[in-house]
């Protein structure tokens, strides 16, 4: 979100624009509008003039889907290491240790149990956050533990993404979580046990090329980014201009790829109605 800077007295800055308080307000970044902290929350973090959806991260997910004292967080302690002992612009080391202390993660996902209107599910959820929700060894290991959860629970497994793909950091090893991710997934699939998959903005990459798209249900919320290269490497390799909205969510439930957009304050019900169907 792009906060505003404090500002001691309710003036005008130098360049005539009045500062805003800062954790008061934020602005819309489709439509300018300037939104009160409260107003965006109460809303489910959309903007209510023009229904864009601001990015969120596991917790306040977990507070929109999971009924109130549910959570029960797991595998909270497993953390990457450095094996490659990469470097690009800082140490890779260096890079997971500065993203714990900002984010107040230990990874790019969060996974645990819960209850969505009485009805116990598995959940795990991409934080963006964390190093761009990029998918390290620990992010497939978690998610797979995830899904061998729900298939020993006998639980409907929900799994929320938001990534900019495979973590390149880790190399191949990074690579080979789409493979480990999937096979689990087929293995809960053989046991009749529901997954849905929920995508937001942006599922990208490695992740949408695995776990991501392989859901019973495909939902995803309004104007999210759905691919697998983004669109600027799509318009350079084919050399030509692309589809207006293309991979966004509303282009992808119109050729199939999905099967339904849901705003965000309509996804609990959504889940609900779905898990309740596979029930009977």
């Amino acid at each position: 979100m792009a906060w505003f800077k404090r500002s001691k007295e309710n003036i005008s800055s130098e360049n005539g624009k009045k500062d805003i308080p800062d954790g008061l307000w934020t602005k819309c970044e489709n439509c300018g509008e300037i939104i009160h902290k409260k107003q965006l929350e109460e809303n489910f973090y959309t903007c209510a003039k023009c229904n864009y959806h601001f990015r969120i991260g596991s917790k306040e997910y977990f507070e929109i889907l999971l009924d109130d004292g549910t959570f029960k967080e797991t595998e909270k302690n497993i953390r990457s290491v450095d094996p490659l002992q990469f470097v690009d612009t800082k140490p890779y080391s260096q890079r997971i240790e500065e993203s714990m202390k900002k984010t107040g993660l230990t990874e790019a996902v969060r996974t645990g149990t819960g209850k969505i209107n009485g009805i116990p599910i598995v959940i795990a959820c991409m934080d963006f956050s964390f190093i761009g929700g990029s998918m390290g060894s620990v992010v497939g290991e978690k998610v797979a533990r995830a899904v061998d959860l729900a298939r020993k629970k006998k639980h409907p497994l929900i799994i929320i993404s938001s990534s900019g793909g495979a973590r390149m950091m880790e190399a191949a090893l990074s690579l080979m979580q789409m493979a480990k991710t999937s096979a689990k997934l087929a293995q809960l699939a053989e046991a009749r046990i529901p997954y849905i998959s929920v995508l937001t903005d942006p599922t990208t990459g490695g992740v949408t090329a695995s776990f991501a798209m392989l859901g019973d249900v495909h939902i995803a919320e309004p104007g999210a980014l759905i691919g697998f290269a983004g669109p600027r490497v799509i318009r350079q390799t084919i050399g030509k201009d692309l589809p207006k909205g293309f991979q966004r969510s509303e282009f992808l439930l119109e050729k199939g790829f999905i099967d339904m957009v849901v705003h965000r304050k309509e996804l609990k019900e959504t889940i609900t109605k779905l898990l309740r169907h596979f029930a009977s």
